[in-house]
């Protein structure tokens, strides 16, 4: 498997004034991973990630091998809004991404940002317009997006669950449920060298496929009667088991899955929604999301009263929101889907993935670099990069 994890090519962005410490980000994330005042002037690095339904972004400075978030942001665009249907982009959804990329671009000038890797995802390399896109955004935000493979959105996704990995099992699937796509990825934890270092440089994933279904394009594909039925949410299921049952590539795991001995984390919107009506949060809390151990029983009750619920009544859910109201039950259909092909009794809520892994690659990219200069200095060689 290639090295998915090399860099794109970086854009510097002009930078502005510093900026104030955003008292938001302290409710989105738990302490460990909260801003740290004193720390505004620090050297920052910054993940992207546009995918077909959101825009997310991480800004955070290193510490040690890993990381502090100093601030970050998220916004729902539908970016892929029509794209099953037309195989384009819309113009009002390319205008709602744009608009995010520019407070994106705006609060990187802002903080001490020294590096940049931004990444489009489904949305953006299944268009017809993605490339031109992308072009665009290049020009009028000075963000330059680098369309990424499945193979290595997978990856990314897998990097940044590390933390969240069970080591008492023997092999663990990560699933990745995206606006466009959902990315399955099997990993063997009984690798030595793994177990002894788990890192990015000896991810033991044997097995991946990346499924060209999501929570938007299986809404689109079902579109929700009124009421909801069982019926109706049982043919996303389905068709989900349909896109990636025949797969065979993982099939020498099916022997630990079946045995008890695999761990599932899910990693997506959709799921951490779940989760917090399981919890009956009052507000969406990460720090009581993220990492939280779901019964296939939980997921299965948390579904059925969304069912339950028509799209409004979802909407005042605290943990949905309107703008998932309508595709909650798509990704608890391909959650559901996949808990039917890949048995676990529990599933791993992982309110993390694909930015976490590219901010893990930025610093250990600065770290290999940082001792280079060392050695040369020590033994009087160059001191340029």
């Amino acid at each position: 498997m290639a090295d998915a994890l090399t860099p794109s090519p970086q854009r510097s962005l002009a930078p502005l004034e510093p900026l104030r410490r955003d008292s938001a980000v302290d409710q989105a994330w738990p302490a460990a991973a909260q801003p740290v005042a004193e720390r505004l002037d620090a050297p920052c690095f910054a993940a992207l990630d546009l995918g077909t339904n959101n825009c997310r972004l991480l800004i955070a400075t290193a510490v040690g091998k890993g990381f502090r978030i100093v601030e970050a942001y998220s916004r729902i665009v539908r970016l892929g809004d029509g794209l099953s249907r037309t195989g384009r982009l819309d113009a009002a959804a390319m205008a709602r991404a744009m608009a995010a990329l520019r407070v994106c671009a705006d609060r990187m000038r802002r903080r001490n940002v020294v590096k940049v890797r931004a990444v489009a995802t489904q949305a953006c390399r299944a268009a017809e317009n993605g490339a031109a896109f992308v072009a665009d955004v290049a020009r009028e935000t000075g963000l330059e997006l680098h369309i990424i493979e499945p193979e290595e959105e997978a990856r990314l996704s897998v990097a940044g669950c590390l933390n969240l990995l069970d080591f008492s099992a023997s092999a663990a699937l990560v699933v990745d449920v995206g606006g466009g796509s959902t990315e399955l990825s099997w990993v063997d934890l009984t690798d030595r060298a793994f177990r002894a270092a788990p890192g990015l440089a000896n991810m033991p994933i044997r097995a991946w496929i990346s499924a060209p279904v999501g929570v938007v394009t299986l809404a689109e594909r079902f579109p929700e009667p009124v009421p909801a039925s069982t019926a109706w949410f049982r043919a996303m299921v389905e068709h989900v088991k349909a896109e990636i049952g025949a797969f065979g590539g993982a099939d020498s795991f099916r022997p630990v899955f079946e045995a008890g001995g695999a761990q599932l984390i899910g990693t997506s919107g959709a799921i951490t929604s779940l989760a917090g009506m399981h919890l009956g949060l009052k507000r969406y809390e990460r720090a009581k999301v993220d990492g939280l151990w779901l019964l296939r029983t939980d997921c299965e009750a948390a579904a059925d009263k969304l069912m339950a619920l028509d799209v409004e009544a979802r909407a005042a859910e605290p943990c949905i929101g309107r703008d998932r109201a309508d595709l909650v039950l798509a990704g608890a259909a391909i959650l559901q889907a996949v808990q039917e092909l890949w048995p676990c009794e529990r599933v791993r809520v992982a309110d993390r993935g694909l930015r976490e892994g590219i901010l893990l690659s930025l610093v250990a990219e600065n770290a290999a670099r940082s001792g280079r200069r060392r050695r040369r200095r020590r033994h009087g060689g160059s001191k340029s990069p």
